[in-house]
């Protein structure tokens, strides 16, 4: 058995891979692969149908919330925010924890002026700062929730009167939220909610169409809901594999079942990390992911020992970004306490040997 604590795109249940993979050679005895029928069919839009319905009741999203399956990734929403929110001569407040964090400043700050409320850079973005504050006069508030590379997540939403967007790509559907602390949320897919290809947006109705801007339709949000998602050809494939999650999600209990697993997996890895002393976590304390877990070795030299052996453990992915080192495991919604348990296994198999 491989366990996969890779970055992303991430695992699925294995059930919604089997499936998709039927789908492949025949889509609900249509004689048709998933790849080949027509967006505009009959059977497609009833998959985007339920598709949005399940994340509607999954995230308790309200009615004047629109929820859209995009493309282009979180990137491509780092230009679509700043264009469709930000007026010319405004201003937006962005939060700096992380690279992705830093990309998207960097995108709205070729549209407008930016300012950069607070950042964790001084530490290599090891914390999450606390207690700044937020100028009143932004267009809007951007910041990213769990930041994959650093392993430090946001969980209680800044303080402000503005309207707030978050990147929400490597945390979205691990943990409750109330969708009204926010006024546009993003996500890629390929974390939580299904494969790389599609990307989710919830935007708030009443904060569009106030940029003032004359906008590209593929990169104007008013255009994609009034077409249902179809305003061009969707990411067909993506969104359905997407929607078999999401029926998974939805059969486990919905995400307060899959939060309270999530906390456990976490708690178990950082204990370990916490007793082992060949180990250390790299993100404060206070701030852990649960999503993604990084740590290093007391002694760097043995490094490259422990990452023989948990190949030889079949832990696959589990290498730490070049920006931190060490180690990361992404232990995302799909993957089970039994890979966590194998984890920590190898981590103790290793102090034993090494003593």
């Amino acid at each position: 058995m491989k366990h996969n604590f890779g970055a992303g795109p991430c695992i699925l249940p294995k059930e919604v891979f089997q499936e998709a993979s039927q789908a492949v050679l025949d889509f609900n005895n249509t004689g048709l692969s998933i790849l080949e029928i027509s967006h505009r069919s009959k059977e497609f839009e009833e998959v985007v149908v339920e598709t949005e319905r399940l994340v509607r009741e999954l995230l308790n999203v309200p009615q004047n919330y629109s929820v859209l399956f995009l493309q282009g990734g979180a990137s491509q929403q780092f230009a679509m925010v700043p264009l469709n929110l930000l007026p010319e001569g405004g201003k937006a407040a962005y939060f700096d924890t992380g690279v992705w964090a830093t990309k998207a400043a960097k995108e709205a700050k070729k549209i407008g002026q930016v300012e950069i409320v607070a950042s964790s850079s001084d530490k290599n973005y090891n914390y999450i700062p606390k207690g700044f504050e937020i100028p009143a006069d932004s267009a809007y508030f951007h910041y990213t929730s769990n930041n994959t590379i650093y392993g430090t997540e946001v969980f209680e939403k800044p303080t402000t009167s503005v309207p707030t967007v978050v990147d929400m790509s490597s945390d979205i559907l691990s943990r409750v939220i109330d969708i009204t602390d926010y006024d546009l949320i993003y996500a890629g897919a390929q974390k939580n909610m299904g494969p790389a290809g599609v990307t989710l947006v919830i935007i708030k109705d009443e904060i569009l169409g106030k940029s003032g801007r004359s906008l590209p339709s593929i990169l104007d949000y008013e255009p994609h809901i009034k077409a249902g998602s179809m305003y061009n050809t969707p990411p067909v494939y993506s969104i359905y594999v997407s929607m078999l999650n999401l029926r998974w999600l939805k059969a486990k209990g919905g995400i307060s079942v899959i939060e309270q697993e999530n906390i456990v997996k976490a708690r178990t890895l950082y204990d370990e990390i916490e007793r082992n002393p060949f180990f250390k976590g790299t993100a404060a304390v206070e701030d852990r992911s649960r999503m993604n877990v990084t740590f290093v070795m007391e002694n760097s030299d043995l490094e490259g020992d422990f990452l023989a052996l948990a190949k030889e453990r079949n832990l696959i992915g589990i290498k730490g970004h070049r920006s931190v080192g060490g180690f990361r495991a992404s232990i995302y919604n799909a993957l089970s306490i039994t890979s966590i348990n194998a984890l920590v296994d190898t981590m103790r198999e290793f102090e034993e040997k090494h003593k």
